[in-house]
């Protein structure tokens, strides 16, 4: 385990020296600007408005507040699609950019088995997207907040749940980087993503249709690549109760928000099936002819 550690704070380093973190830093402050300002312009056209009717002071939870409910909930569901990226792109050439640039023939011959490489390897870049998630999750409720008041019910259990999926990404990619090419492996991550978010749109396609095919294709491909299980989770945490019930009267034909919990189930097989393609990605790689 020392050595894998090891690993993983060669890999921060080495996330630091190209300069990944820098780039995230100044990018995400960008991105937090332009999104709370729009935030601040709303708030203040909303408050103008409701003191043009004379309704005087908007509760944060009032059906005069829902523009800002909805922005912070697609705010959130940005976070999350910026960390998927972030887990996938920073993370496709862990072991197979080391093979092809001929550098693993070198890291190798060190005291340090092939296994514990490709752990450390998630260890360290799972350090940097879920604390990269969580970061800009973080920063942007907290902005939020200080300028509309709002603040999603449960945000913790959300923030959970989108860092659960950060990792089970990053794992997969790193499986994927010991199996196949960089590029063949970003492809085929994102394939992965894709179909998640797929059954989330045929489950939502399924229930306004009746038709439990489609339904069943949804859950189907969920379980396959359970991130967006995952997200229409925190999102039910995020939402407060009028918006949930709104959700409700839908029947859950939302694709993009969640009007349930997700299942304690689905949350256990995400955990395993991360722990399944750490475990995979190390066994695999320790019997890879270089």
């Amino acid at each position: 385990m020392r050595n894998a550690l090891l690993i993983a704070e060669l890999s921060l380093r080495e996330a630091v020296r190209k300069r990944l973190v820098s780039v995230l830093l100044i990018l995400s402050a960008l991105f937090l600007g332009f999104y709370l300002y729009g935030i601040f312009k709303m708030d203040a056209s909303l408050t103008a408005r409701a003191a043009e009717a004379g309704l005087g002071e908007r509760s944060v939870n009032g059906s005069g507040n829902i523009p800002i409910m909805y922005a912070t909930l697609f705010g959130m569901y940005l976070v999350f699609f910026l960390g998927a990226l972030m887990s996938v792109l920073s993370t496709v050439g862990a072991v197979s950019g080391d093979i092809e640039n001929g550098v693993m023939q070198s890291v190798i011959a060190r005291p340090i088995s092939r296994a514990q490489l490709v752990l450390g390897r998630w260890l360290g870049f799972t350090v940097v997207n879920v604390g990269y998630v969580a970061l800009l999750g973080g920063a942007l409720l907290l902005g939020i907040w200080a300028i509309t008041g709002f603040v999603p019910p449960h945000p913790l259990p959300a923030l959970a749940l989108m860092l659960l999926a950060m990792a089970l990404l990053t794992a997969l990619t790193v499986l994927g980087s010991t199996l196949f090419t960089t590029l063949a492996n970003g492809i085929g991550v994102f394939v992965l993503y894709g179909l998640g978010s797929a059954g989330g749109i045929l489950s939502a396609i399924g229930t306004l249709s009746a038709n439990p095919t489609l339904s069943t294709l949804g859950r189907v491909a969920n379980t396959i690549m359970p991130t967006n299980a995952l997200w229409l989770g925190a999102s039910y945490h995020l939402q407060p109760e009028l918006l949930l019930q709104a959700g409700q009267a839908m029947r859950g034909a939302n694709p993009f928000f969640g009007s349930e919990p997700v299942s304690g189930g689905m949350v256990a097989w995400a955990a395993a099936l991360t722990a399944l393609a750490v475990a995979a990605g190390m066994w695999r790689f320790s019997r890879r002819d270089l």
